[in-house]
């Protein structure tokens, strides 16, 4: 049993996000392919004699809860039920380097990276299989944040399959310091489909990553990928904060390839042909007041470093 482990654990992008038609249980059943992105959450996990949480980070960290509404929490509370650890605790401290509340998962990785982390520290020797069904439990995309790369999700996202990809893809992110109700987004979805109905073609319960997406990660090819990027909760999101609308435009007047809301928002993801054109569109939207910042997929999932 160790002493401290410290574990880090990749933020991501959907690629494509499809909406399942709202069911009777207020559920949506969802397809997305994700790619994990070189922003990164590191956990460090010391044992303790209870749970507590501090956070500090290169992002605004101060809506971070630090209690058991913390899925890093709650997930170090379900590694010790599972390792029947009754007399434990852990300190949990955690590094931010993922926007907070900006759709990419950064509450997410950090549940992950505790799984992994408070797993090695208590020695219970859980097995991906086990910490896998712990992060579904916790959150539709905890799962990948574990696995990392490139994956195809459906049910609720955590359903995962990898899915094969070539080569580097390059993207500017730009966030904003006013979030976003991941509820609200799917309400306003909702509506905006009862409201035009008559005009959209049927909704399916399950809805299917479109396999032009998995073509493109598999190509390599930024361009190609650029053209399949999809989220159906984007119109949502540019409906309840139009101004999104005026970044993606910005990016791609900067050189972007594409832009698409990140999940549910509110942070813009922009796909750039290579590093040097991310850099370049990242520099232009600076200098125009926009926080802007460069990254790559896909990379690995949670892992202990020290």
């Amino acid at each position: 049993m160790s002493e401290s482990v410290r574990v880090r654990a990749p933020g991501k992008v959907n690629l494509y996000l499809g909406v399942g038609e709202l069911q009777p249980n207020g559920y949506h059943e969802l397809a997305t392919a994700f790619q994990a992105l070189s922003l990164y959450e590191d956990v460090t996990a010391t044992a303790a004699r209870d749970f507590q949480i501090t956070v500090e980070g290169d992002v605004d960290v101060s809506g971070v809860p630090l209690d058991e509404t913390n899925l890093a929490m709650q997930a170090a509370l379900a590694i010790a039920d599972a390792g029947q650890l009754y007399g434990d605790g852990v300190h949990l401290h955690i590094r931010k380097g993922v926007p907070v509340a900006g759709g990419m998962g950064g509450g997410s990785a950090d549940a992950a990276a505790t799984l992994v982390a408070c797993d090695a520290l208590w020695g219970t020797e859980l097995g991906p299989a086990r910490l896998h069904a712990i992060a579904a439990s916790l959150g539709a995309d905890v799962p990948f944040a574990l696995h990392g790369g490139a994956a195809v999700g459906t049910g609720r996202g955590d359903e995962l399959s990898a899915a094969l990809t070539k080569g580097r893809f390059d993207w500017v992110l730009v966030t904003r310091p006013d979030g976003l109700s991941t509820a609200a987004v799917y309400r306003g979805l909702d509506e905006l489909r009862t409201r035009h109905r008559a005009d959209l073609p049927i909704v399916p319960v399950r809805p299917r990553v479109d396999v032009e997406i998995l073509h493109a990660l598999r190509s390599g090819d930024p361009r190609r990928l650029a053209e399949a990027l999809q989220n159906d909760l984007q119109a949502a999101a540019l409906s309840a904060k139009p101004a999104l609308a005026e970044t993606i435009e910005d990016g791609l007047h900067a050189g972007a390839l594409a832009g698409i809301v990140s999940g549910s928002g509110p942070t813009i993801a922009l796909l750039c042909e290579d590093a040097d054109d991310a850099a370049s569109v990242a520099a232009t939207l600076t200098a125009d007041d926009h926080t802007a910042i460069v990254a790559h997929g896909p990379v690995a999932g949670a892992r202990i470093i020290s």
